[in-house]
This record gives C-alpha cells, structure tokens and sequence, in this order.
C-alpha cells in the first residue's frame, strides 16, 4: 500500500508547486504599480462637493478600469502656494484643503494610471466655507495684565492655527516677532509678561499650517505692576484644620527658594485622615496677586516622583487679607467659585489640576522633555478681578496617586502688586 501512496504524492507534488507558482505570481502582478498599458485613462464623472472650513470634500466615480492607480487634484490655495492632494483607487473621495478664503477655487483633477499616464484634466469650481485662522481673527480681545498682556479668541473649530505676537524692539523701534502660540484648543487664554508699566504697542495676527496669514490686529496697553512677592515675610499660620507635616519636610520649605527635596510632606498616611487636606500660610504682606508657581518633587535620592505620589494633582487656594478664621474649607458641587467666599470669608482664588506628561508615557517612564517641563515648575494665573490677600491655604483635592492621604509640595513663588 505505501508504493501507490507514494507514487500518487509525487504525482501530485509538482502540480500544487505549480499552482503556489501561479497563485504568488498573480498576486504579485495584482499589487505591481507599474503597468505596460500606456492607454490614456478616463476622467472621473459624477462629480460632487461638500464645502468645508477652508477645505472642501470632492466626491466622483471612478472610470471602469483596473489601470487606473489614483486621482490627483491640483489648485492653488493663495497667491504663493499651489498644492496637490491624492486618493487610491480604493477611494471615490478626495480631499483639499489650506484654501486662504471664502471665495471660489479651481481644483484640476486627473486619474492616474499604473503607467503614470494622466487623464485629459478635468475642473472643478469649489467655495470652502471660511478658514479657522479668519475665523479665529475677529475674536482677538485683549487686555492689560499684570507685567504684559492677555490676549483671548476663540478657535471654534478646533484647528491647528498659530497666534503671533509682535512689538516693537527697544533700539530697532521696529516690529518684531515677541511669542508664537501653536495650539488647537477651542478657547485660547493667555499672557505675555516681563514688560515695563509704561504704554506698549502690541501686534497679533493668525497663521495655519499652510502659511496662511490674516491682517495684524493692533493695540496698545499699560501692562499692569507687579513684582516676585518678598519670601523673607512668608510664615507659618497653622489653623485647627490644617494637616499635621511628616518627614521633617516643614512648611516653610516652601518658600525657601529650593525647588528640589526638601519641601514640604504632610504624614502619610494622614492620621486621623482628614481629606482634602490644607496646610496655611500668612506671606506678610497683602497683595493682588497676579500668577504663581508651583514646583514638585522630582527625581531625588530615594526615586522619581514624576506625576506621582503626592503630588498634588488637583488643588484650590483660598485667601484672605486678615482675620485668618479658622473653618474646613468647603470643596466639590455647591462649593463657592472663584472670587466666592467660604462661610467664614475665605475667598476662593482659584481650582487647578496638574498638566499632563508630554509624553503621554505610563509612570514610572519620562524622557528628558518631560523631566524639563516638570522641573521647570507650574505657572498659573490668578483672575484680575480678585481682591488682595495676604493669608493662603493651600488645599489639596487630589494627589497624582490618587491615593488621596497625603501630598507634598516642593516650592511656591507667588507674585502680584503689594503697594
């Protein structure tokens, strides 16, 4: 029985071999671009559009054909920049985008064969509805802050745009790019400081991605006073309801110019736990204040604390000008928004949550950009419109552990206008 068995085997051996063979050189020849038919192709028919903010969406039907490789639509989108967007065969849709206006555009398609051989050109008219940096641009308000200016808009698409500041140099007098702002968020807030209290000609206008420019929006403002609040005034104020401090790591660590370890550590865990947990402070002298900064725990002898532990990851500091009351602050739904006073007056300043790792890397992993953001410390900003204070309470609503029975603080630079 085995000779039959083997000799029908060798029989059928060579020819499975020769289907492999003709199945793989099938296949080869399917996904091969490059074809000996030099035959002109059709154009796409059935041609239609959805008009987009500063894009648009072509739709079409392809040539019956298995020549044809992909479809190129050419146009330009301002007086400098000619672009060329491309869609497979696979696809009956193609994109085109980064056009400068509303207005109508010419949009030049062509299907592509595998012989690289184009189509007779074929145009379409399109109107994009308004670029987000155009929309973008009406929106600009700005104002004076402290030490600079705050600029607001709106960027209701939520499109990559560039907000460019520019003022004029000290000894040029002439204009000059001062800060870049690339974002996509929606509602964009922020400020540029470091100037003098005296009149400043600021200028800003909007690009995108495409070198896109709107018109300069221009104002002049008196930046607003303020200086680095005097650390040698800070001192202890412990109320009944702060935190008991662990480690040895005191309080007044806080303020002693260090951003690394030492800082401040309260118990952990908090016993009996009080959660959130406060800590108090009197800076010495009454202020409106303008912005500050927080640094945390990093890398020291005993590891690395890169959003996590106790640092502090989401946070409300309340203040007061005098008569430090003691009370448990208020905290969650119903609580009192900023500018809002607590029962026993304690005026909430403000609720903040730590940035995001850069990298988006699980802990324990960080790269050097995200050690540098880290070590750089955190700058927030206080609402122009709060009174003076001079007493702090730092509340502490959650720890980047999320185990929320301690947390630790490695310094505090506050600064703000005390005359």
């Amino acid at each position: 029985m085995k000779l039959p068995y083997k000799k029908y085997l060798a029989l059928l051996l060579p020819a499975v071999v020769a289907v492999v063979l003709y199945s793989c050189s099938k296949v080869e020849d399917y996904n091969d671009i490059v074809s000996g038919d030099t035959t002109k192709p059709d154009v796409v028919k059935n041609i239609q559009v959805t008009s987009g903010p500063g894009s648009a969406v072509i739709t079409y039907d392809l040539p019956q054909s298995d020549n044809i490789l992909y479809v190129q639509a050419t146009y330009k989108i301002n007086d400098r920049i000619t672009r060329q967007s491309k869609s497979s065969y696979y696809s009956d849709t193609i994109h085109v985008n980064g056009f400068a206006k509303s207005q109508e555009y010419t949009v030049t398609l062509h299907t592509v064969s595998r012989a690289n051989v184009m189509s007779d050109p074929v145009d379409v008219k399109v109107t994009p509805q308004t670029p987000p940096y155009l929309e973008a641009r009406p929106t600009i308000f700005t104002k004076a802050d402290f030490g600079g200016i705050n600029i607001a808009l709106q960027n209701p698409s939520a499109s990559d745009i560039g907000v460019i500041a520019i003022a004029k140099n000290s000894v040029t007098k002439q204009f000059e790019i001062v800060n870049q702002n690339y974002t996509s968020m929606e509602q964009i807030s922020y400020s540029l400081r470091g100037y003098d209290t005296v009149d400043t000609e600021f200028g800003f206008y909007i690009t995108d991605r495409w070198q896109n420019i709107s018109d300069t929006f221009f104002t002049t403002v008196k930046p607003i006073y303020e200086t680095l609040m005097d650390k040698s005034r800070f001192s202890r104020y412990i109320l009944g309801t702060d935190v008991p401090t662990g480690f040895g790591w005191e309080i007044e660590n806080i303020w002693n110019g260090n951003t690394g370890s030492p800082g401040y550590h309260t118990t952990q865990p908090i016993s009996p736990l009080v959660w959130p947990a406060v800590i108090t402070f009197d800076m010495g002298r009454a202020a409106k204040l303008s912005r500050y900064t927080i640094w945390n725990r990093g890398i020291d002898g005993s590891g690395n604390w890169l959003w996590q532990a106790g640092a502090p990851q989401s946070w409300t500091i309340w203040g007061r000008e005098s008569n430090p009351v003691d009370e448990t602050l208020p905290h969650g739904p119903g609580s009192p928004g900023v500018g809002q006073t607590s029962s026993n007056g304690w005026i909430n300043l403000g609720t903040w949550t730590l940035p995001a790792k850069p990298s988006g890397l699980p802990n324990p992993q960080y790269t050097n950009t995200d050690l540098d953001f880290w070590n750089a410390g955190f700058s927030f900003n206080f609402d122009l419109e709060l009174p003076k204070v001079r007493y702090i309470r730092f509340q502490c609503l959650e720890n980047a552990s999320l185990t929320n029975n301690f947390f630790n603080i490695a310094e505090l630079s506050f600064w703000g206008d005390p005359r």
